[in-house]
């Protein structure tokens, strides 16, 4: 069974290894599939699943509305805004809710922030912001997050203006070499205890090398090892997805040599395993 692990101080144990809505979960002509993989994952314990409008211009949060009509109160349900403003995000709200079929989120979060500017934005007085706490007020949404891939320092200011209750950040063995979400930004996440959750753990594929990192056991295992609640992952078929859910079952952490044995093995091709941050 897949460990779990508490998701900040939201009361709420979340599966070590979650569902990313991208890969087969976005495909508008992989209705089927994505159902498939949705109802598995739930089968095996996964019980955090994360999407957003603009995986597959909304077809993700129609292929998992497809179960949550049916398996809503069996998962932690999160999608994002990415507009800045008041008006747009309760507009995307609206539609969001629809697509995914329920009537309230556990969580909803602004979509990549990426620049200073993003966050005065997200903070005006008709900001994002304050339309998530009146959907909080209204019991429309549960929880409030924050995410991003590009800047750990506009992140990590986000955090210290405001009380979001978790963090989705872009963490990898090869994080280090490059803009490091695991250091500053990480620390304070920990420090604040938000729920943390890791994205782009194979920085899009991009992370498996000749000579580096090999498999998907070693990209999981490392990720892991750090303090995050859980991961999310996108699966292309039901095989991808066994054998994520067996590596997070079977578990075991890291020590501090094995962890920088993996991050050496990405040194070489570092911007590979960071392109968000540079070219994103």
């Amino acid at each position: 069974m897949i460990p779990k692990r508490q998701l900040g101080e939201t009361k709420y144990a979340v599966s070590l290894f979650s569902l990313g809505g991208e890969a087969a979960i976005n495909k508008p002509e992989l209705k089927i599939e994505a159902e498939s993989i949705i109802n598995r994952a739930i089968d095996l314990g996964v019980n955090y699943i994360d999407t957003s409008p603009t995986y597959g211009d909304g077809h993700s949060e129609k292929n998992i509305g497809r179960v949550m009509e049916y398996r809503r109160k069996e998962v932690f349900l999160a999608t994002k805004t990415r507009d800045r403003s008041y008006d747009g995000t309760m507009q995307l709200l609206e539609k969001s809710l629809e697509r995914l079929r329920t009537d309230y989120l556990d969580l909803y979060q602004i979509h990549n922030v990426r620049t200073k500017e993003d966050l005065e934005g997200v903070f005006a007085s008709n900001g994002a912001v304050k339309a998530l706490e009146e959907l909080k007020d209204k019991g429309v949404i549960r929880h409030l997050g924050i995410t991003g891939h590009r800047d750990p320092g506009v992140l990590l200011q986000g955090i210290r203006e405001y009380p979001f209750d978790c963090i989705l950040m872009s963490l990898n063995a090869g994080d280090i070499h490059h803009a490091s979400f695991q250091k500053d930004l990480l620390n304070e996440a920990v420090k604040q205890k938000m729920g943390i959750i890791a994205m782009k753990v194979t920085a899009s594929g991009r992370l498996f090398q000749k000579g580096g990192i090999a498999n998907m056991k070693q990209a999981l295992e490392y990720v892991f090892s750090l303090p995050v609640s859980t991961a999310i992952v996108g699966i292309s078929n039901l095989k991808e997805l066994e054998e994520n859910a067996k590596i997070a079952a079977e578990f075991k952490q890291l020590d501090e040599e094995e962890m920088k044995y993996l991050e050496s093995l990405t040194e070489k091709n570092s911007e590979e395993a960071n392109h968000f941050k540079i070219h994103w």
